[in-house]
């Protein structure tokens, strides 16, 4: 069973890295092997809470239903996924550090049925999974921190609104 483990870290605040992770539905905008993933159930992001999503594998996209199985805000949310071939078991993990974030992200394949057969020589492509993924979340956080940062400047940068000190002139 290949196991990824990635960690990124971030100045975004854990209950906004946590907010923002947790909902799997934004899956697609952090991890590329994501396809899309859409929430089809109700209520708030929490035990019990379902999505879909449309996983690329070997230049498919192949759907895989997750559950959100534990959910302990700011500190970690543990998903597990299902799919033709594939069970998955995501754990995101969340720690205040002095400049923000630190996430650790541990991701458990499983392939099911003949291609169970294929995971030794997959070591390579789930590597590779992984690190697209921690590149991806890395990215995706410092976005949302830089724009947080924008938001409490008022939507921009000093000196970035005509008619303030310091604006291009």
């Amino acid at each position: 069973m290949p196991t990824l483990h990635e960690t990124v870290t971030s100045a975004l605040p854990v209950d906004d890295a946590f907010a923002f992770l947790a909902d799997f539905a934004n899956a697609p905008v952090w991890d590329p092997g994501t396809a899309a993933s859409e929430r089809i159930d109700d209520g708030p992001v929490g035990v019990g809470a379902r999505y879909r999503l449309g996983v690329r594998m070997r230049g498919r996209v192949v759907p895989m239903e997750y559950r959100i199985v534990a959910h302990e805000p700011d500190t970690r949310v543990v998903l597990e996924g299902q799919g033709s071939g594939v069970r998955a078991r995501d754990e995101i993990s969340f720690a205040t550090t002095p400049a923000g974030t630190r996430v650790d992200y541990v991701a458990e394949i499983h392939l099911t049925g003949l291609f169970r057969l294929l995971e030794p020589f997959l070591g390579s492509a789930f590597a590779k999974i992984g690190r697209d993924a921690r590149a991806g979340m890395q990215r995706a956080l410092d976005e949302r921190s830089r724009a947080t940062r924008l938001d409490e400047l008022g939507n921009d940068g000093p000196g970035d609104r005509p008619g303030t000190v310091g604006a291009g002139r």
